[in-house]
C-alpha cells in the first residue's frame, strides 16, 4: 500500500496543521461551512456512526465503513473524499471509489486497535504454520471488513471472503460450502459468536495467538480445528461484561439488552438482541415509545440515539466511559485543516492503495456483494 501524504500544485502552500488547535469551535464551524460551500460537489464528506456530534453534524453521509464506501464509489460528482473514520475504512473507500478520486483521513492516527492485531506478516506465517500440520487448501481465510487493505488481499489470494457484522453468518455459510474449515481475522469475538449460532462447537474453535508458535495450539488441536479464531478484538466492546446485564437487568426487568456481536460470548449469550451497528440504530427506532434499552456498542452512537429517541429509555450497558479513541482523533480542527487545504488545492493525508492489493482486495469484497 502507498500512502500519499501530502500532494500539492507547483507553488502551493500547506496549511501547518498546529495553529487551527487555538482556534475558537464556533470559528472552526464557520470556516468549515465555508470552505464546504466553495467545495461544491467536488467534495464528500463521509462519518462513521462513532464519530463525535461536532464532526457528524458536517457529514454529507451517515452510515458504517463499507456502505460509506459503497455510497462514495456511487458518485458522480465528487473527486475527493473526507473520511471521517479510521484508516481501514479509507483504505476501502479508495479501493471502491474511481483512480481519480482522492481520499483523505484527516488525522493520519485514526487507526483501528482490532485491525492492528492482524498485520499481513503474521497472517501469512500463521498460513505457513497452518500448512505444516493440515493442508491449507481445506481452509477459507475470512477477513472481517475492520481490516487492513492487504489482510482483504490476503483472502483474494487465496479464495477467501470479506464480512460485515451483519452478514458474518451468511458469509460464514458460504465459506464453509467452499472448503471444511475456516481462517477468521481479525476478531475473534464475532468469529466464535457466528460460528456457535451456526451450531459449531467450541470443541471445534480454537484461537490462534500469533506471538506463539502454532498459536499456542499443539498440532493434534489443529487437525481437529474447525475454526481458527485469531487472537484480536474490539478494545470497546471487549469492555462490556455479564455482570453489566445483571445489573441492569436487576434495577428493572423490563430493560431489554441490544449489543454488537463484538462483544464477548458471555455477554451476546445473555443478550436479548444482537446485532451489527445498522441493526441496532433499526432496532431502536423501530421500538414503540416507552421502550427501556441498555445497548452494548461505542458510547457516541449511544448517547446520538439517546438523542434522537427520548420517547424510549436508553441506557449505555457499561458504567464505564467506552468510547473509540482512536475515531476519536477526528476533530473539527482536523477537519478545517483538511477543507482548507483542499480548497488551496492541496491535499493531505491522502490514502492510496496500489493497484495490486485493491485487485486482490476487491475480488475478496466482491465474493461477498454476490451473497447479498
Amino acid at each position: 500500500m502507498v500512502i500519499d501524504l501530502l500532494a500539492q500544485p507547483d507553488g502551493a502552500a500547506v496549511r501547518q496543521l498546529e495553529p487551527y488547535h487555538r482556534v475558537p469551535e464556533g470559528d472552526l464551524r464557520e470556516r468549515i461551512g465555508a470552505a464546504r460551500e466553495r467545495l461544491g460537489d467536488s467534495l464528500l464528506v463521509l462519518g462513521h456512526h462513532y464519530q463525535k456530534d461536532e464532526v457528524i453534524e458536517f457529514a454529507d453521509l451517515r452510515g458504517d465503513s463499507l456502505k460509506l464506501s459503497q455510497l462514495a464509489a456511487e458518485s458522480r460528482a465528487c473527486r475527493h473524499v473526507i473520511f471521517c473514520g479510521v484508516h481501514f475504512m479509507a483504505e476501502t473507500a479508495d479501493m471502491l471509489t474511481a483512480d481519480d478520486v482522492e481520499v483523505i483521513l484527516p488525522d493520519m492516527a485514526a487507526g483501528c486497535s482490532m485491525a492492528d492485531m492482524a498485520d499481513i506478516d503474521q497472517v501469512e506465517a500463521c498460513w505457513e504454520e497452518l500448512g505444516e500440520v493440515v493442508d491449507t487448501s481445506e481452509i477459507t481465510p475470512v477477513t472481517y471488513i475492520n481490516s487492513t487493505a492487504a489482510l482483504k488481499a490476503f483472502c483474494g489470494r487465496h479464495g477467501g471472503v470479506v464480512c460485515t457484522s451483519g452478514n458474518a453468518e451468511r458469509v460464514l455459510r458460504w465459506a464453509f460450502g467452499q472448503r471444511k474449515r475456516v481462517l477468521f481475522f481479525p476478531d475473534q469475538h464475532l468469529g466464535r459468536n457466528t460460528a456457535k449460532a451456526m451450531g459449531v462447537p467450541l470443541s471445534r474453535m480454537k484461537v490462534w495467538d500469533p506471538a506463539l508458535p502454532l498459536g499456542g495450539n499443539n498440532e493434534g488441536e489443529l487437525a481437529e480445528t474447525t475454526v481458527y479464531l485469531w487472537k484480536g478484538w474490539c478494545s470497546v466492546h471487549q469492555m462490556f461484561k455479564p455482570e453489566h446485564i445483571d445489573l441492569f437487568r436487576g434495577r428493572d426487568p423490563e430493560m431489554k439488552i441490544l449489543v454488537h456481536p463484538e462483544c464477548p460470548m458471555e455477554v451476546v449469550d445473555r443478550a436479548d438482541i444482537i446485532g451489527s451497528t445498522e441493526r441496532i440504530i433499526n432496532t431502536v427506532a423501530a421500538a414503540p415509545a416507552g421502550s427501556k434499552w441498555a445497548i452494548g456498542t461505542e458510547l457516541h452512537l449511544v448517547n446520538r440515539l439517546k438523542q434522537e429517541h427520548p420517547e424510549q429509555t436508553i441506557h449505555f450497558l457499561s458504567p464505564m466511559v467506552c468510547m473509540c479513541a482512536t475515531m476519536y482523533r477526528i476533530d473539527l480542527p482536523h477537519l478545517c485543516w483538511a477543507m482548507e487545504n483542499l480548497v488551496d488545492g492541496v491535499v493531505v493525508n491522502r490514502i492510496k492503495v496500489d493497484g495490486e492489493t485493491t485487485e486482490k482486495g476487491l475480488l475478496a469484497l466482491q465474493r461477498m456483494l454476490d451473497l447479498s
